[in-house]
């Protein structure tokens, strides 16, 4: 088990390049492989969970390579160019590749057995299956939820109407890529609007989508069977997920000030942002565009005095990988800060916020949650010395690793090996900036 120690840092400053987008960088893969033509795709994140995603596609008859420029080149096959893998798909810890390429099996006429690391394992599936199964694919999987899990597609399955009860894009998207050689429509309704990547980036390929909000404050999104996919070169935008571990960091340091360049604005992966702006944080978007028909900025983040505030439920789907660093930038605001719709937070890698909740509490914060949310009241005082298991989740690692970097005495983080699959060289930019994480063995 690889073991991370965050100590004080006295501030952080520097400009800074992260990571391409992983939702972005495994939707161009797939979309690029579903294409007629060639795809070049700049900016791939190169973590773990993409690479799973890249290797997998070549199973499944893709060809996909890096050129000497460090471009990544994707000869589309397209929509009926699949074939059955000789082994099974083994995403590891990605559940985005698996779920969406459970989509893509569902709706080409071959059967695929997925499975993964032990974490991917304890994760279920059945939310995805179940639309999958109503479009006519056959799925057995272990308990009737877990991997491992075979799907077996249809050349051309049944387009439905599916109401999805979780606004989910790994849900919608699955389904929506089914859908691309159904008969007729299909169309998913979501209860709120969740990231919608996989539209943008079916219409830069040429797909029509049509999307219309419902009146209860939902969404509906369709495609026709009837698409075709055109290869189209893609900007991967700096992912935001990743941002956040940054932007908290400088916040809560005092004397900070970092600019990270061309991260991903799209308004429904922002709501870290703009929840970070509502307690009071200074942080300003320059150099706005628009690349690859995803909206990007510049992001300059100074330390700042923060206070709690109510994150309402409705934007949940577009942070929900975010509120376990948020719950560390509560840590150190003035109030409390409730965060409600977050249930889906229980069954991710982790149960992140039960790990988020056990471990706050052990450092000195006072936290407090139900099924649905958790509560922060702010002490600005986190007094450290103790070790934390991540259990191989990512995000729970690098969130305590930034807590520790306020914290009175080091904290030490166990499970810290797959931040490489959303953040490879994490640590490295972190201590550029000023931060101080050391091997355990240092």
């Amino acid at each position: 088990m690889t073991a991370l120690i965050s100590h004080r840092a006295d501030h952080l400053g520097g400009t800074i390049a992260l990571p391409g987008d992983k939702s972005i960088s495994h939707r161009a893969l797939i979309l690029g492989t579903l294409a007629r033509g060639q795809t070049k795709i700049r900016g791939l994140l190169e973590g773990e969970d993409v690479l799973a995603t890249a290797r997998a596609l070549q199973q499944l008859g893709g060809h996909i390579r890096k050129d000497e420029d460090g471009i990544w080149v994707v000869d589309g096959i397209g929509l009926s160019g699949f074939h059955e893998p000789e082994a099974p798909l083994d995403l590891g810890n990605s559940g985005t590749g698996a779920r969406l390429l459970m989509g893509v099996v569902a709706g080409s006429g071959i059967k695929a057995v997925f499975t993964g690391d032990a974490s991917l394992s304890s994760r279920p599936m059945a939310r995805v299956t179940t639309p999958l199964e109503k479009m006519g694919a056959l799925v057995s999987a272990r308990e009737g939820t877990y991997l491992p899990l075979m799907i077996e597609g249809l050349l051309q399955p049944m387009g439905i109407t599916y109401e999805s009860p979780h606004a989910s894009a790994q849900i919608k998207s699955a389904v929506l890529l089914a859908g691309l050689t159904a008969r007729g429509e299909t169309k998913v309704i979501e209860p709120r609007p969740s990231r919608n990547h996989t539209e943008a980036m079916l219409r830069h390929f040429g797909v029509p989508v049509e999307e219309s909000p419902t009146a209860d404050g939902g969404m509906e999104v369709s495609v026709r069977g009837d698409s075709l996919l055109t290869a189209a070169d893609i900007e991967v935008p700096a992912d935001p997920s990743s941002a956040a571990f940054p932007a908290v960091a400088a916040l809560i340091t005092e004397g900070s000030e970092i600019t990270m360049t061309g991260i991903g604005t799209n308004p429904l992966r922002f709501g870290l942002f703009e929840t970070l702006m509502e307690m009071g944080g200074d942080i300003t978007l320059t150099n706005q565009r628009t690349e690859g028909g995803e909206t990007v900025a510049d992001i300059t983040v100074r330390s700042s005095r923060l206070r709690g505030v109510d994150v309402p439920a409705d934007r949940a789907a577009s942070m929900i990988d975010e509120y376990p660093v948020l719950s560390v930038a509560a840590a150190f605001a003035e109030g409390t800060t409730h965060m409600d719709g977050i249930g889906e937070l229980r069954v991710k890698e982790t149960d992140r916020i039960a790990l988020m909740e056990e471990g706050l509490k052990r450092a000195g914060a006072t936290v407090s949650s139900t099924k649905e949310s958790m509560t922060v009241t702010g002490s600005g005082q986190i007094s450290g010395g103790i070790t934390v298991d991540a259990c191989h989740d990512h995000r729970i690692a690098m969130s305590f690793l930034v807590l520790g970097q306020r914290a009175d005495q080091p904290l030490t983080v166990e499970g810290t090996e797959t931040i490489a699959t959303s953040f490879p060289g994490f640590r490295e930019m972190m201590n550029r900036i000023g931060a101080d994480i050391r091997s355990h063995d240092a």
